[in-house]
């Protein structure tokens, strides 16, 4: 289906939910099907390993649910839990180790990484093709040439829900509020590579309401709750929220107001079961797709 954008305020209208866990969940099962299809073609399941420094609480079960997706669609799954003390340089060391290992197609640091490391150092020190996150410089780089290789994951999870929902791009007025290396700035690219007109917010934006309130498509990501309110949004325009906030109630929320927006927007994603699944879908699409690079002999 293709969306038309609706502009006529006189009409409210209670926007569609744009359910990320059911995309995810047939994301993941298209990736199961090629395992299993590689399997039978002799090749080796993929292998992903992933790295957390330290006990924080939250990482703990971002770093959970990769396992268990892993499980789901038949990789191996290379688990290498550090203490709060590991140095840059025993860090450093693990990822050469994993760059060199054959069967690891894919290498993910948990960020965010104690404070007496550079997650930019550990960023690129590995691979670029084993970068399954996207965010080496490199594999940015490739996006913003429009060469993508290696796309980053919550970004491109955001473009698949999209593209599943019908969402036309080209010539759309995207805003992005955000900045960020991990979301914000790749979200630019991707929407840049789609064919919208794209504009990004950030902290010395000017008038933020404004820009919102011109947007066809709407991307949040800064982390702070409800930021984004209802009135400000188009109506018939459609909304990502890739924040997610716990509030002192211990809820989860998003940067949008979500119960404002809804009666504005044409679609929009829930917090949580928005954009979260995706990203852990997108990392899997991306393990897969850097396996069928790792199959290929050198030239």
């Amino acid at each position: 289906m293709s969306l038309s954008f609706y502009d006529n305020e006189s009409n409210p209208m209670t926007a569609q939910i744009i359910n990320g866990k059911e995309v995810s969940e047939q994301c993941l099962q298209r990736v199961r099907e090629q395992v299993q299809q590689r399997q039978t073609e002799g090749k080796r399941a993929p292998g992903l390993a992933v790295i957390l420094v330290g006990e924080n609480p939250a990482s703990a079960v971002y770093v959970r649910n990769k396992q268990r997706a892993c499980d789901k669609v038949g990789f191996q799954s290379f688990s290498h839990i550090l203490p709060e003390h590991t140095s840059e340089a025993e860090l450093l060391a693990l990822i050469d180790t994993l760059n060199a290992q054959d069967d690891v197609d894919g290498i993910l640091v948990q960020l965010p990484l104690p404070a007496h490391i550079n997650s930019q150092s550990v960023i690129e020190r590995i691979q670029p093709d084993k970068d399954v996150d996207g965010f080496h410089p490199y594999n940015v780089g490739r996006l913003a040439v429009k060469m993508p290789l290696i796309r980053p994951c919550t970004p491109k999870g955001v473009m698949t829900l999209l593209e599943t929902y019908g969402v036309e791009l080209r010539g759309k007025k995207a805003v992005i509020v955000g900045a960020s290396n991990i979301v914000g700035r790749p979200q630019a690219l991707e929407m840049l590579l789609a064919g919208a007109t794209v504009t990004i917010c950030h902290r010395f934006t000017a008038n933020l309401a404004h820009e919102v309130s011109e947007a066809d498509v709407v991307v949040v990501g800064v982390g702070k709750p409800k930021l984004i309110h209802g009135s400000w949004i188009k109506p018939g325009a459609v909304v990502v929220d890739v924040g997610i906030n716990r509030l002192a109630d211990g809820k989860l929320c998003g940067d949008v107001d979500f119960e404002a927006a809804k009666e504005r927007a044409s679609m929009i994603t829930p917090v949580p079961g928005g954009v979260g699944p995706m990203t852990i879908a997108t990392l899997l699409e991306n393990t897969f797709y850097a396996a069928t690079l790792h199959d290929q002999p050198a030239a």
